[in-house]
């Protein structure tokens, strides 16, 4: 079947194409929730390790491995931030503020990433002020725990300093409430199109003359189609 002839199928049902486009779009403006303001805090951390002091007059590469070791603490610190414990103990020092957040809140809304000697970490969270407070909570606390933490498997000296202090900011529409409408209609189109062929294979009303010609019948005239005026210029036969 050539490109004009499925042309012709769509032409010839064109509203049940288009039908379902409308409804998916009216229902979906008239029915789409509202998403609700968030708002993203982020900061950087560097993270370091004090070199082990010399224990005689010898070069031991000192540096060298103090950096690299801080590469692999930066990976190990990510996954801390995305404890229960860390956020456990950012719940208590919101507690001390008298601000009330709980623990399992805090550890979904916070998500950590690392480059190198640098960790970030960042949290989403619908309250500016309350996001303002649990950001400088992390500032305060993340320091203290990844030294507690990496202490208690013999790795003493563990420093994170902050790098850039948490910078707070609305949190654009996410690429799924983007796609959202745009690939409802797209399956409402295809859904259109394929009811119009489905319902025109159903059909056995002969559109043209080549349908006759393809069961052997021979075609002796064609009356052409009228062209539709409008009314007022329109001709009555005599």
């Amino acid at each position: 079947m050539e490109l004009r002839e499925y042309w012709q199928i769509i032409r010839r049902r064109l509203y049940i194409v288009i039908a379902p486009l409308l409804v998916v779009l009216l229902v979906s403006l008239l029915f789409r929730p509202t998403p609700a303001p968030a708002y993203q805090a982020s900061m950087r951390f560097m993270l370091g390790l004090e070199p082990e002091p010399k224990s005689g007059d010898y070069y031991a590469y000192d540096k060298y491995y103090t950096w690299l070791t801080a590469e692999y603490l930066v990976d190990d610190a990510a996954e801390l931030v995305r404890s229960s414990a860390f956020a456990r103990a950012v719940s208590e020092q919101l507690g001390e503020l008298g601000i009330t957040i709980k623990p399992g809140a805090i550890q979904g809304a916070t998500q950590s990433g690392q480059l190198h000697r640098v960790l970030t970490v960042s949290t989403v969270w619908g309250d500016p002020e309350q996001l303002g407070a649990i950001a400088n909570a992390i500032v305060q606390v993340l320091p203290v725990e990844i030294a507690r933490h990496f202490a208690q498997v013999g790795t003493e000296g563990v420093v994170a300093s902050l790098i850039d202090p948490p910078a707070i900011g609305p949190l654009g529409a996410s690429l799924r409430d983007r796609l959202d409408v745009p690939l409802r209609l797209a399956l409402a189109l295809f859904a259109g199109l394929g009811l119009a062929f489905v319902l025109h294979y159903l059909d056995n009303t002969v559109h043209s003359r080549q349908e006759l010609e393809e069961q052997g019948l021979e075609v002796l005239a064609e009356i052409p189609p009228q062209a539709k005026t409008p009314g007022l210029l329109r001709r009555r036969l005599p």
